[in-house]
């Protein structure tokens, strides 16, 4: 069983930077697929990163591509969630998610067994 833990959420103005950040507990975190998933009000929940259990691959919606980083800590069993140059359509509800190897669909989130109580983001314009 893991659990998952997300701090890092707040309100910033467009432009600006936030670090989200999910601490898992289990004994297999690094064999985890994380994942970070966002849901705005009124919409369905969304992919946004996902990283492999190695650290060494990553992928991003299109949408935060080069805005967005996600990375991991295994010997701290979390994961971040690195967002800059945040726009007002970042704001949502953000959720890390996690999927024990091996996994096929990275981006979807029925693949994920595992999920945090989310955290709100807040962009301002």
């Amino acid at each position: 069983q893991v659990q998952l833990v997300e701090s890092g959420g707040g309100l910033v103005q467009a432009g600006g930077s936030l670090r989200l950040s999910c601490a898992a507990s289990g004994r297999t975190f690094s064999s985890y697929v994380m994942g970070w998933f966002r849901q705005a009000p009124g919409k369905e929940r969304e992919f946004v990163a996902a990283i492999s259990w190695s650290g060494g691959t990553t992928y991003y919606a299109d949408s935060v591509k080069g805005r967005f980083t996600i990375s991991r800590d295994n010997a701290k069993n979390t994961v971040y969630l690195q967002m800059n140059s945040l726009k007002p359509e970042d704001t949502a509800v953000y959720y890390c998610a996690a999927r024990k190897v091996p996994i096929v669909v990275v981006s979807a989130k029925y693949e994920y067994d595992y999920w945090g109580q989310g955290t709100q983001v807040t962009v301002s314009s």
